[in-house]
């Protein structure tokens, strides 16, 4: 489990880190969620959890940031079925299916690395193997740039 920051939203929008005893910013926080803590948001008069509303408007600043978040028709289906279908497909599905592509990504990513270093280990092995064969020698040392040397010779 990732370690838990509790962060304390007063009246005035600001946010308080009672971990660092500092008010911090939206995108503080969202360094915080980067590093791998989670994050738990309090509103000090009424004591309600405000987590989701938080971590709402770090993703919404990133995307006015980049001017783009959700595909157009994605984000029209979200506002035309919002409280009926997807908020049940988003509560018991979308978390498990970005947790999948993540898994299946850092595997993917891991395989090429592997196969990358391995056609290193190949080349360099065939390369030595190359030469240690003596009936190719001959025909290998037509190509040396010492043969050339003593042809211009």
């Amino acid at each position: 489990m990732t370690e838990r920051v509790l962060i304390k939203k007063y009246a005035n929008r600001r946010l308080y880190d009672t971990e660092k005893s500092k008010y911090v910013t939206l995108a503080e926080v969202r360094l915080l969620i980067r590093e791998g803590k989670g994050i738990h948001v309090v509103d000090v008069n009424t004591e309600e959890d405000v987590t989701a509303f938080i971590l709402t408007q770090i993703v919404l600043e990133e995307a006015r940031q980049k001017n783009a978040l959700l595909p157009v028709p994605l984000l029209h289906l979200i506002i035309r079925y919002g409280d009926n279908v997807l908020s049940e497909f988003f509560e018991k599905y979308l978390q498990q299916i970005l947790g999948n592509y993540l898994h299946q990504k850092s595997a993917f990513d891991e395989q090429f690395r592997r196969m990358l270093d391995l056609g290193m280990d190949l080349s360099g092995m065939a390369q030595k193997t190359m030469t240690g064969i003596s009936p190719f020698r001959p025909f290998m040392e037509f190509f040396s740039p010492e043969k050339e040397e003593k042809k211009e010779k």
